[in-house]
């Protein structure tokens, strides 16, 4: 993502601790209407009482709370001052604005996308994202709305991610979506972590939620993948019954058992072959003759 030549940056604001303030504010409101009703004829024993009473409304306007994994940005007339992040009761200049931001850990489940693989499939992609607000300045003033943000980006991120990945059997020693999972896992969080920064926004883990393809092309990728696995199990088969054959002529050559020519041996092989690959149960025939009858 393009970098932005001006951009925020979190600094500490200059609070204080709200106890004493709250304090102070309350006993100025009791303090007042208290003096006001000891002489209640007295103008400047009025005036005082009134200012008093004000003067702790007034203070306790400047109080606030922030709980473990919270933040205040405070503000004068538009103009970002800093961010509180020690917790408790805090307080400030009245007429300082604020705006309180989390910064607890989130977690993103995106809405299934039909987007190509690397091989032009239609698939469906989901992604699971766990993020968190490091910088509040960033993530309140240089974007627009930072959740609505990362969701759009996590999704660009998707589309993107797809497009470099086949869903799977793909070339030799090339990574796919469905086999590599961990691989396209990290991929997927570095492209998100250069999408967000802007934002003030961390990526901590970011992995695939759904991968699937498209309904339309899913009946015949699954006789595709049904195929495959039948021609690897026949593989398998094949490749077993070579060493089961092979192993036969040793024994049989090594203990004198009986003695063929070439002739007979290839009809040996294949009729253990016959029997060995076969989907169905091999009918014994008994030779009653000898050998070669």
């Amino acid at each position: 993502m393009k970098e932005f030549e001006t951009r925020s940056a979190e600094t500490p604001a200059k609070t204080a601790s709200g106890l004493w303030m709250l304090l102070l504010g309350l006993a100025l409101m009791v303090a007042g209407p208290l003096s006001i009703i000891q002489n209640p004829d007295d103008p400047m024993q009025l005036a005082s009482g009134v200012t008093a009473a004000l003067l702790g409304g007034f203070i306790l306007c400047g109080l606030y709370s922030l709980q473990p994994n919270e933040a205040m940005a405070i503000m004068l007339f538009g103009d970002y001052r800093g961010t509180d992040r020690k917790t408790g009761l805090r307080w400030v200049l009245p007429w300082y604005s604020r705006k309180k931001i989390s910064l607890r850990v989130r977690n993103l489940t995106s809405d299934k996308l039909k987007v190509n693989d690397k091989r032009g499939n239609p698939i469906e992609i989901a992604a699971n994202v766990v993020w968190r607000v490091e910088d509040s300045a960033q993530a309140l003033f240089d974007v627009d709305d930072f959740q609505q943000f990362v969701n759009i980006q996590v999704d660009t991120g998707l589309r993107d991610l797809a497009s470099h990945y086949a869903y799977d059997h793909g070339e030799e020693h090339e990574l796919t979506l469905r086999a590599d999972a961990e691989d396209v896992a990290a991929r997927l969080r570095e492209e998100l972590v250069g999408r967000v920064k802007v934002a003030g926004v961390v990526v901590d883990e970011a992995r695939l939620a759904h991968l699937a393809y498209a309904p339309e092309i899913a009946g015949a990728m699954l006789k595709r993948q049904q195929a495959e696995a039948v021609l690897a199990a026949r593989r398998l088969i094949v490749k077993g019954a070579v060493g089961m054959v092979e192993s036969a002529l040793t024994d049989l050559g090594e203990r004198q058992v009986v003695e063929l020519d070439e002739d007979r041996k290839a009809a040996m092989v294949s009729n253990l072959l016959v029997v060995l690959c076969a989907d169905r149960e091999a009918q014994p025939v008994v030779n009653t003759g000898t050998l070669y009858g």
